[in-house]
This record gives C-alpha cells, structure tokens and sequence, in this order.
C-alpha cells in the first residue's frame, strides 16, 4: 500500500512509519515539528518526510493516511485535503492494531509513569533471552539500534499511552492493542487536555482491562488505590503484584544500595538474584519488577530476566549523562509529571551522594506538557524539587498561569528564567561548590535546544 503520514515526526507515528516500510509499504509523511532523533530516523530509513504539507503529497492518492494527534486536528490543510477527496484514513494507534499486532502476542506496559523505560527492559530481556521480539516504544533503547523494529517472533511489545489517538478518536490510544500480558506501572492524574478527572483516566483503564483475554496475565502494584479501583470494576486475567518493599507481593525488590543500582529480586517469597545495574532509583526498580513479571509469563526464566537486567544500558533522555568532567556531570531527563519530577531527582540525589558524597543537585525544568502547561498541578510541581539543591524554572510561550507561585512555595532555592540564551548563560556561570555538581534537565520536548546551547558554550570555554 502507499500511506501516508500526517504528523510524522511522533515518537508514535515515526515509528510506525519505519515499521510500515519494512512491511514492504510505500511511505512518506510531513510534519511541522521535524527534529532529532526522529528526523535523523526517518532519514536513516530512507523516508520522504516534508516539514510543510502540499495537496501535491496526496497525488497520486495514497491508499490510506495515517493521521497523528499532536499538530493535527481541523483546519490542517492535510485534514482538510483529506476529507475534502474522500480519502481512507485512521490514526496511527489504529493503524497499530490493525495492520501490525494481529497474530502477535502484544505485551503492552501502561501507566503515568515508566512505560517507556518499562518496555524498553521487557523487549531487552526477550532479546536477551534468544528471541528476536517485535516493539514500538516511545524513545531511544540503548540496547537497541532504534525504538521499534517487527521483530521474527510473535511476541511485540508496546509502550501503551493513555493519551487519546485523533482529533476524530478520542479513545486512549492502548485500546487499539488488545494485550495477551500487561503490565501498569501505576496511575495518576495526568493529561488535563484530554481528561476531566482521574476517574476518567480510570475509565479507559477498566476498558483496556475488559479487552486482556481469561488466558493473559495482568501486572500491577501490590497497593496502589487507583489501580485498585480499576480492578474491583472488574478483571478476567490472571493476576501478579509487585512491590519494592511489600514482601507479600509475587514479585518484590529489596534495595542494597539506597540509590537502587543494587538489589535483589524475591518471586513468591523464594530470592532469586541479585541485579547491579546502571539505573538509579526505587521507580526504576518497580519498573524492573514488572518486566520481569511479564517476561516470565512468556517463558523466560527469572534468573535469565536478572542477567538480562544487568546488561541494560538505559533509554536516553533518563537520566542519561549528556556531560561530564570532574566538577560537573549534566543529564538529560524526559520527567514531565511532579511525581515523576521527585522520583528522579530523589534518584539522583541518593545516586550523587553514592558517588561524590557532598554533591549538589541543580534541576533545570521546563514544565512543557499540556497538564503542565496550564498549570493543573501546580500545587504538586512545587513541592515536586524538594530533594534538588536549587531549581531554574523555564517560562516558556505556552505556559499562561503565574509560575511565581513555584518560587513562593518552593522548599529550595528558585527562580525563573524566560529566555533560553540567558538561562544558558546563567548555568554557564554557577559558581564552583565543594563538590561535583550534578546539573539535571528536565523537559518533555527539545527545550528550545538548551541542551545543545549549553554543551556548545561549555566546550567553548
């Protein structure tokens, strides 16, 4: 089929291109919003990818076109192209589930947090262990040579989002997948654009649970009071809990380090292993937990799912070293969420302590995402920093509420910067401490290239 792509440079719909082309479809696409690693991926695969849309691309008409949720919704000239010519379209979770799992066995992992990292250490430990699985998942898999592949066996996993899938399906996008395994990290409000309330986000939930077969196996938290919820609305599926502490669950973790990058792994109350990885955090480990659930359900030994684990390279933009010399180490981190926001940085203080004892941790956020952006959970994004040394706050266009409620209620030291130069300049310039500075920056998109400016004028230095 020739397909077409409205929203190309997704994460989700980038990737469905690749995996489209080696189906052996004919692919092309556009998007506004064209940047690495996407861009460079789509290169790499040989895929026309236009910056700006021209009815010329639906000439001759495509067979079918796949349409993206971000950048595209009524009044895009390729929406209106193609509605105006009549033309078959679906959006790209759809297109997912109809073109490319069936047959498969879809091991999905969903919740407001973990899910790409919760993916990417299922997919390594299948690979690991011999097979050669499919997946599509939401980032860059160091393990891998890209976030989506069709793989040679039936197994695929999926990074399954809650976010909804078109302008014309308002649906979260997992209900397309219908997993045989499951795994949810945990739930929380999130996505303020799309859902009134956490009991809505526990609404398609429950639906996604109505579609795990009798035979499947759902994995969750041993307590977690929105998951919960969801369950008593019903479950047809074998179930396995996870804890991090709680030694009644199927699997718990019990940390040896306080960062988390050592800690042992009991199944039903019996050790199995010791993991010494390269990650950091309790979060980390819980997602850990529940790739080794899954992985299990499927046939692969946990001590194989260990030995697996302790080859994992990490996912970029989590918590992945962009910069280092003696006196600074700088990351790069995709934390977007509050709770995700004190999760990595109460990993990274534990993680820097570990290592350079008396370091000071320095967190630099854009709160860039849609629930941020309109300052839903401003209350939680305060109290979110407690654990860094001092906080940069970037105000970018898309933030229309009083972020000096941030600097007002912060525990630490705060302020805000408007303008990406300056704040370049600013960080640039951070007078040297007793100890290594360890400088995290946290958006959920390219944050104005800051991370490109700040490396450029450091190694300018």
């Amino acid at each position: 089929m020739r397909l077409y792509f409205l929203g190309i440079g997704g994460t989700l719909m980038g990737n469905l291109a690749v995996l489209a082309k080696s189906l052996g479809h004919e692919v092309a696409g556009c998007d506004a919003m064209l940047y690495p690693p996407m861009s460079d991926i789509l290169a790499l695969h040989e895929i026309d990818a236009q910056p700006r849309f021209d009815e010329s691309f639906l000439s001759p008409p495509p067979d079918l076109v796949i349409i993206g949720n971000a950048r595209c919704s009524r009044g895009h000239p390729g929406i209106e192209a193609v509605l105006d010519r009549g033309l078959r379209y679906m959006s790209g979770a759809e297109f997912l589930g109809s073109h490319i799992l069936p047959g498969r066995w879809p091991l999905a992992v969903a919740g407001t947090h973990g899910k790409t990292s919760g993916a990417s250490m299922l997919a390594w430990i299948l690979e690991y262990a011999g097979a050669s699985p499919g997946f599509l998942i939401g980032g860059a898999p160091k393990n891998f040579s890209s976030g989506a592949r069709l793989g040679t066996c039936k197994w695929f996993v999926l990074e399954a989002d809650e976010y909804d899938c078109s302008y014309f399906d308002r649906r979260a996008k997992f209900l397309h997948y219908r997993p045989h395994t499951l795994v949810i990290n945990n739930l929380e409000y999130d996505h303020a654009d799309i859902y009134d309330s956490l009991e809505a986000i526990e609404t398609q939930f429950h639906h996604l649970l109505r579609s795990v077969p009798a035979s499947g196996r759902v994995i969750t938290p041993i307590a977690d009071a929105s998951i919960d919820r969801v369950l008593k609305q019903g479950c047809w599926s074998e179930r396995e809990t996870v804890s991090t502490h709680n030694r009644e669950a199927d699997w718990c973790a019990q940390l040896l380090t306080d960062d988390g990058s050592t800690y042992q792994v009991l199944h039903k109350g019996t050790l199995i292993g010791k993991v010494n990885w390269r990650e950091a955090g309790e979060h980390m480990v819980a997602n850990a937990l529940g790739a080794l659930a899954a992985a299990q359900h499927v046939g692969i030994e946990p001590a194989i799912g260990l030995d697996a684990l302790s080859r994992y390279q990490g996912v970029g933009r989590r918590l992945e070293v962009i910069f280092d010399r003696p006196d600074l180490r700088i990351y790069d981190d995709f934390a977007h969420h509050p709770t995700a926001i004190a999760k990595t940085l109460s990993a990274l203080k534990a993680h820097a302590r570990s290592k350079d004892g008396d370091a000071e941790v320095i967190a630099v956020i854009e709160p860039r995402s849609h629930t941020m952006s309109l300052g839903t959970l401003r209350t939680a994004l305060a109290d979110s920093t407690q654990d860094a040394t001092r906080v940069f706050w970037f105000k970018g266009a898309g933030i229309t509420w009083d972020m000096n409620y941030l600097i007002e209620h912060s525990k630490v030291p705060a302020c805000i910067e408007t303008s990406i130069d300056e704040l370049v300049e600013v960080l640039a310039r951070l007078p040297s401490g007793t100890g290594v500075r360890h400088l995290v920056l946290m958006s959920n998109g390219s944050f104005g290239g800051l991370r490109e400016k700040l490396l450029a004028h450091l190694r300018d230095c």
